[in-house]
């Protein structure tokens, strides 16, 4: 049967955090809290893990999930350009081609980048693995029209599924 190796709960604090703390980008405190929580069987199998992580997070309140959202990194954005993305989000822009715009997508990004980052105040995000530039940049036109409940909620749903595409990595 599938695990995590090691398992969860036989991890130390510091273990845990380093291991599962970069799931969520640069939120180690979901990590953290659920830890502290106390480890079970349960968070021994992806899915269990996958959904006591997301419960932290809703937990966590607006404040906390509007910080996690702004810990994201703008697509195709000035980290990337710069060399400064985690190594999760430089792997998963590359898959998508993000590292490969042509001058024109670039600019595209860079003005939808602009645009939703001033109407909703955190960074467009995307579970970016499996998708095309084009898909992409289409999927970023049509969201950028939401409005901002709907917006947090689907970019905080699309957080959600980075982390558990993460997941499934360390999972063997």
């Amino acid at each position: 049967m599938p695990c995590f190796e090691p398992a969860p709960g036989s991890l130390s604090r510091d273990s845990f955090v380093s291991t599962f703390g970069r799931v969520y980008e640069h939120s180690p405190w979901i990590a953290e809290a659920l830890f502290d929580q106390g480890l079970t069987s349960v968070h021994e199998t992806l899915d269990g893990l996958a959904s006591a992580l997301r419960a932290i997070v809703g937990a966590g309140g607006e404040a906390r999930q509007l910080a996690l959202l702004r810990a994201h990194p703008d697509l195709a954005g000035k980290l990337a350009v710069a060399g400064k993305l985690t190594d999760e989000s430089r792997g998963e822009q590359a898959g998508a081609g993000l590292d490969q715009c042509s001058p024109i997508e670039f600019a595209r990004f860079q003005e939808l980048n602009r645009r939703y980052t001033e109407r909703f105040g955190f960074p467009f995000i995307l579970a970016v693995k499996g998708k095309k530039r084009a898909e992409i940049l289409a999927a970023f036109e049509a969201r950028v029209l939401n409005g901002s409940a709907v917006e947090f909620r689907t970019a905080l749903d699309q957080v959600h599924r980075i982390a558990y595409l993460r997941l499934s990595d360390l999972y063997r």
